[in-house]
């Protein structure tokens, strides 16, 4: 019995042991091969948000199918109101919806889209938007200036799926008192 308790057989009984033990419990716990996103429900932000902004909030009038919305989070600072609100994909790509009334416009916009280069223009749901492409961060994004606002759909998302989310924004009107 002393041989396993000392030397190179201690060593190596002791090893064994310790890997028995981790196969074990690798075999007796319950493992998960689903991908997990976490989803949040954004419609608190959304009714806050119709009381509290100084301009029409535009949110999704229906999650796209497969779309997981992951983040919201809306900021006020003086008389600036923010909004950004992340989503998951189908495709497990990242689009992000961001609005806000700050002035000047057309600097929101370039913070968002991470470029001041316009690529082109394109017409979604009877409305004119931005399109904007940041090669090195393979960020696409979609912007539209309003008058009292700016919108943003921005994103690794392929410019199909940032399309989809922006012909899905509808304006939350604010509600009567």
């Amino acid at each position: 019995m002393r041989r396993f308790t000392q030397g190179f057989y201690g060593y190596a009984f002791a090893m064994l042991v310790c890997l028995a033990a981790v196969g074990l419990f690798l075999l007796v716990t319950p493992q998960s091969r689903t991908e997990h996103i976490p989803r949040i429900d954004y419609s608190m932000d959304v009714a806050n948000l119709r009381r509290t902004a100084p301009y029409e909030v535009w949110a999704p009038s229906q999650v796209p199918a497969g779309w997981i919305p992951t983040s919201s989070r809306a900021a006020q600072e003086k008389d600036t109101t923010t909004w950004r609100l992340g989503f998951a994909t189908a495709r497990r790509s990242h689009a992000m919806l961001a609005q806000s009334n700050g002035k000047p416009a057309a600097d929101f916009a370039s913070r968002m889209a991470n470029t001041t280069e316009v690529t082109g223009n394109v017409q979604i749901g009877g409305a004119t938007w931005e399109q904007r492409f940041r090669k090195d961060k393979n960020q696409r994004s979609l912007v539209r200036l309003l008058p009292d606002a700016t919108v943003v759909v921005t994103g690794t998302a392929q410019w199909d799926e940032l399309t989809t989310l922006a012909a899905s924004l509808k304006q939350q009107p604010k509600p009567t008192p």
